[in-house]
């Protein structure tokens, strides 16, 4: 699959592990991982608000908001909390983020439901691992479409 089918910010992060081998795709994972942004304070003191990714071998959760544009698609912004001792999980977390968050749903809808074998990362992480990345990103896409359906 190519990146062409990806939103702009999720193609350059596909490219960037692309082009790294094994070893260097792993440490860019774990910059991904310091690089999730902390929850806001309004998520922090409201857990049910979340979500949890039971797929993933650590405990991750998350939500999306609807946010209104000027006369445009509404954009939906994402967040995550995963514990920091999971650098792992962290890392898939803050592709995600960066490469989605603040989209369109027809943006985030069409993301290939693989997107995350894209990253390279197949034999140095486990298949478990990687079934959490996948579940992410389908739990993610799953909101934003029951948001979407809403906002119609």
């Amino acid at each position: 699959m190519s990146t062409q089918a990806l939103p702009t910010a999720l193609a350059e992060i596909v490219d960037d592990f692309q082009a790294l081998g094994e070893p260097e795709r792993l440490q860019l994972l774990l910059e991904f991982s310091r690089g999730l942004p902390e929850l806001p304070e309004r998520l922090n003191d409201h857990p049910e608000l979340l979500e949890q990714v039971v797929e993933c071998q650590s405990p991750l959760f998350l939500t999306i908001e609807t946010e209104k544009n000027n006369g445009g698609s509404p954009a939906y912004r994402l967040f995550f909390k995963a514990p920091p001792e999971a650098p792992t999980t962290r890392g898939f977390a803050g592709v995600l983020h960066e490469g989605l968050d603040g989209l369109t749903a027809e943006e985030i809808l069409a993301v290939p439901d693989d997107m995350p074998e894209l990253l390279g990362l197949t034999r140095a992480i486990t298949p478990l691992r990687m079934r959490g990345m996948t579940a992410m990103l389908g739990r993610i896409k799953r909101k934003v479409a029951a948001a979407a359906r809403l906002q119609a």
